[in-house]
């Protein structure tokens, strides 16, 4: 299985890896559309391995309101880990990913969507302090998931 339930279990499976170049990307996933297959896609061709963190419920009310998550984190862990492109899947109760990627700690590649500068990425400054760097994906604008829930609410 691909779903990690915490950091230092992830942590010392990839270390395990040494050779293999390790993407790190995040967000809440709630209802996957094609604009996060396509960033998913893109950031997994930028090394070896992809690593995907995802908010939990906790998290995602604090970021997005008290009527989301609508699928629970471990429904959207299981979405993401069914994946081909995705290697591993892990949890983070955090509003941002910086504690995440510092408890693994050995990130190539962080890839973040085109939405953000990159000042504005977190953990890109611990990234790329280890020698990694920040890889921005051009995002087609025409997918949200807030927009598709906006749209399922006024047409039905």
């Amino acid at each position: 299985m691909k779903i990690r339930e915490n950091s230092p279990a992830l942590r010392d499976e990839l270390s395990q890896r040494p050779a293999e170049k390790i993407v790190f990307t995040n967000g809440v996933f709630d209802l996957l559309h094609p604009g996060h297959i396509q960033l998913l896609q893109y950031a997994r061709e930028q090394g070896d391995i992809l690593v995907v963190g995802v908010n939990d419920d906790a998290s995602v009310r604090r970021l997005k309101g008290e009527k989301r998550p609508l699928f629970p984190l471990n429904e959207r862990m299981e979405i993401l880990a069914a994946l081909e492109c995705v290697d591993f899947v892990v949890p983070f109760s955090e509003d941002t990913p910086l504690q995440l990627i510092q408890a693994l700690g050995n990130i190539d590649v962080l890839v973040k969507g085109g939405d953000y500068a990159p000042g504005q990425v977190v953990g890109r400054k611990e990234v790329e302090g280890r020698g990694g760097k920040l890889c921005l994906f051009k995002l087609a604008e025409k997918y949200s998931t807030s927009a598709l829930i906006d749209k399922i609410v006024k047409n039905f």
